[in-house]
């Protein structure tokens, strides 16, 4: 895809801003970039100081929004027109139009594999992510500690994807059971004269294992989400339900769910959104074998190891593909609370 973009370019721009290799280039790269920037933001202004009046309000509207739709437009919207078209075009991303791709995406069994295993990231992630989070949320609710209790939920998101998986990595370490334990899930097997186990190499256990790792680190963020919308609930409301007798799992069910739903479905498509991403775990626990690919982890191998980048064009298009229904029915169910 660079490569196409750099092809793509002007023959006439110098050779450091096409590909910036050297120290010297990266440095002219920057330092044009920023003042390309300060060049559009004045001419904006400029433009915008000369329209006054309700047209002047929507011209000014217009301008200051043109900058960022043209760079989504040469940013986004060209390079996924080149990946839907590579796509198209054979294994290698060249040659004549097909779908024999999207074909291999649904036909060879080591790619149901991958999608296998992605619709089981999708399923689960979110789901037990959000509702550990929620748990979590209505257990610590104004209770002593509370911050404290929100920090320690709330610490594996401000930790790497990468050093999430190397810490699960120790966590899973396999030795045979006979051998002092590294791995602390071993060990306990161990106490318990149980004998220890290759999680990451038995599938599809292996696969519920990493989906662990992607939880632990969702946790918190549907934790801090959806504890701020609890906190929101008027006071009013939960007044008049205890004086109804409304208490427990009703005022759950019929006060604080209802009231945080907006929240809930914001915290569900933005994590469904990130597990379709899902690369950097599966990459550094496992590296996709053992049959613990998935979708972007594919992408990556196709593309930049098989040689077969049309294949992988396919993946990045069928990745965009899943995440429109989500996103739809995120915006869907967000006009509907306003």
């Amino acid at each position: 895809m660079v490569a196409t973009l750099l092809s793509a370019a002007p023959s006439g721009i110098p050779e450091p801003f096409l590909r910036a290799e050297s120290t010297l280039g990266k440095f002219l790269l920057m330092f044009f970039a920023i003042a390309f920037f300060a060049a559009v933001f004045g001419l904006v202004l400029l433009l915008a100081s000369l329209f006054k009046g309700r047209k002047g309000e929507q011209a000014q509207g217009a301008l200051f929004a043109f900058p960022a739709v043209f760079l989504l437009a040469v940013g986004l919207m060209y390079p996924a027109i080149l990946t839907i078209i590579q796509s198209l075009r054979g294994k290698s991303g060249e040659g004549s139009f097909s779908v024999d791709n999207y074909s291999a995406l649904f036909t060879q069994p080591e790619l149901l594999i991958v999608l296998r295993n992605t619709a089981l990231w999708v399923i689960l992630v979110p789901f037990l992510a959000t509702s550990i989070g929620l748990l979590y949320a209505i257990l610590i609710d104004r209770a002593r500690g509370e911050a404290f209790a929100k920090a320690l939920i709330f610490l594996p998101m401000a930790i790497s994807m990468v050093g999430a998986s190397i810490i699960w990595k120790f966590v899973y370490q396999y030795k045979q059971t006979e051998r002092p334990q590294i791995g602390l899930l071993n060990q306990i097997f161990k106490m318990f004269g149980l004998e220890t186990r290759q999680f990451l190499l038995d599938a599809p256990l292996n696969t519920v294992m990493l989906i662990i790792v992607m939880v632990w680190i969702q946790a918190g963020f549907a934790m801090t989400i959806l504890s701020a919308a609890i906190k929101a609930i008027p006071d009013d409301i939960i007044e008049a339900a205890h004086l109804d007798g409304v208490y427990g799992f009703r005022m759950f069910r019929y006060i604080t769910l209802p009231s945080i739903r907006a929240a809930l479905v914001v915290v569900l498509t933005t994590i469904g959104i990130g597990t379709l991403k899902v690369f950097d775990i599966v990459r550094t626990m496992t590296a996709g074998q053992f049959e613990t690919s998935v979708v972007a982890n594919e992408f990556y191998n196709q593309s930049f190891r098989y040689d077969a980048p049309g294949l992988g064009a396919a993946m990045a298009v069928l990745l965009f593909v899943l995440v429109i229904p989500i996103v739809t029915y995120n915006i869907v169910q967000m006009r509907k609370e306003a």
